[in-house]
C-alpha cells in the first residue's frame, strides 16, 4: 500500500471539467484525433496512443459513436486539424507545482493564455523541467466503491494479478497504479472484470504534497485551476496542492 492518494482533493479540483461533459468530450475527441495521426492508423490494437485515449474516453462514458466519429474524422482525407502536444510547468500559491497538458494549433496563443492564467492569481509560468521532477508518470485507474460493496482483498488480488504496481484505498474508491507501459493491459483486465471505473488515464502523480491552509491561497489555486480547465486547448491539469 502507498500513502494517501489525495483522490478526494484531486477530484474536487478537477470536478469543473468533469462536470462539463460536452467540453470534456470535445477535448478527448481532439486527443483521439491527434493519437490517430501520430500513430498512423485508427485501430486501437495497433496504436498505443489511440488505445490510451479511448480508455480515457470510456472512463468518462463518452459514447462509442462519438469515439468512432473522432477516429473517422482523423482518418478523413479532408481533415486539416494540426495540433501539437505541449506540457507547460509552473507554480501556484506557496510553491504548488502545476503541470498543464495542452493540444494546440497555435503555440504562441496558448502559451500567452496559460501564462495569464498563472499570473492572474499569484502563480507563475516556469521553464521546462522546473517542477516536473516533483512528479512521476504513472497509469492511474480509479475504481468506484461508493457503496462499500467491494472486498479489499479481492480488488488487491485482481489488480496485482493484472500487473498493477500499487493500490491505495481512499474514501469510496480504490486507486490502482501502473507503469505507463502496463497501463492498457491492467485497465483492460479490470474493465473486463466489470469494475466500475471512474477514471483511467496516464497521469503526473505528485511525489509529495503542499498543504494550503490560508483561504486566499486556496481561492487563488482554485481560480487558476478553473481558468486552465475552461481553456479549450488544455487537456489536463496536474498539481500537488492539498486544500
Amino acid at each position: 500500500m502507498a500513502g494517501h492518494s489525495k483522490w478526494n482533493n484531486i477530484k474536487r479540483t478537477k470536478g469543473a471539467q468533469d462536470a462539463k461533459k460536452g467540453k470534456a468530450f470535445t477535448k478527448i475527441a481532439r486527443e483521439i484525433i491527434v493519437a490517430v495521426k501520430e500513430g498512423g492508423n485508427g485501430d486501437p490494437s495497433k496504436n498505443t496512443r489511440l488505445a490510451t485515449a479511448v480508455a480515457k474516453a470510456k472512463a468518462v462514458n463518452m459514447p462509442n459513436d462519438s469515439i468512432r466519429r473522432a477516429i473517422d474524422k482523423a482518418l478523413g482525407s479532408g481533415n486539416s486539424d494540426n495540433y501539437e502536444r505541449i506540457t507547460y510547468e509552473g507554480c501556484g500559491p506557496r510553491g504548488v507545482a502545476v503541470m498543464v497538458d495542452v493540444m494546440t494549433d497555435n503555440r504562441n496563443r496558448t502559451a500567452a493564455e496559460v501564462r495569464l492564467n498563472f499570473d492572474k492569481y499569484g502563480g507563475n509560468l516556469g521553464t521546462s523541467g522546473c517542477v516536473s521532477w516533483q512528479f512521476d508518470r504513472k497509469g492511474v485507474i480509479v475504481i468506484d466503491n461508493g457503496d462499500g460493496d467491494l472486498d479489499e482483498d479481492t480488488v488487491l488480488s485482481d489488480a496485482l494479478e493484472a500487473g498493477a504496481d500499487d493500490i491505495e484505498i481512499d474514501e469510496g474508491v480504490f486507486v490502482i497504479y501502473t507503469t505507463p507501459e502496463g497501463f492498457l493491459s491492467v485497465s483492460g483486465t479490470l474493465e473486463s472484470i466489470n469494475y466500475a471505473i471512474l477514471s483511467s488515464q496516464i497521469e503526473y502523480v505528485p511525489q509529495n504534497y503542499v498543504t494550503l491552509t490560508e483561504q486566499d491561497d486556496i481561492k487563488n489555486m482554485e481560480k487558476i485551476l478553473e481558468l486552465m480547465e475552461d481553456n479549450d486547448d488544455v487537456q489536463d491539469v496536474w498539481h500537488n496542492a492539498v486544500m
